[in-house]
């Protein structure tokens, strides 16, 4: 008797010691799940600017979608708030960014830089606010608007 009790014991210690590496594991997997999700968006605005020609016209224009996943389950730390918001980075550019905080931290903030792109991206009546617990799908459009934009928008 005396043995199951000090298992059960050491048990619920060993338990409880591990439960602060879980967290921080379940929030780090969080954070790599949504620096996955900002990537593809990048590639989605790099492919819709570097595939296509921008016009004046928003009904003409080249477009896309993207959804976003927002990671969920058991091995995903809850996610307070995600939003993409237009951020300022150096320089004074203003480009997209996704924006969220886990689990009641200090929020962080992803930039959307697509690379080889020569085209602004701009946030359509931002900031875009997108479930928390699935998924978000995205309308982007490539407009000339002094220059090529890919204007963000939320679907539904």
């Amino acid at each position: 008797m005396i043995r199951v009790v000090l298992t059960v014991l050491v048990a619920v210690a060993l338990l409880a010691a591990s439960i602060p590496a879980l967290e921080d594991a379940r929030t780090a997997t969080t954070e790599e799940q949504l620096d996955t999700e900002s990537d593809r968006i990048e590639r989605a605005i790099g492919g819709l600017a570097a595939g296509s020609m921008s016009v004046a016209d928003p009904s003409l224009a080249a477009r896309t979608t993207v959804t976003v996943r927002a990671p969920s389950g058991v091995t995903a730390a809850p996610i307070d708030r995600l939003a993409l918001v237009e951020a300022e980075q150096s320089g004074n550019e203003t480009v997209a960014a996704l924006r969220y905080r886990i689990d009641g931290s200090r929020g962080r903030t992803r930039p959307i830089v697509p690379g080889a792109t020569a085209a602004t991206v701009e946030v359509v009546d931002g900031p875009i606010a997108l479930r928390t617990d699935g998924e978000s799908r995205l309308d982007l459009r490539l407009v000339d608007d002094g220059g090529p934009t890919v204007r963000i928008s939320r679907i539904g």
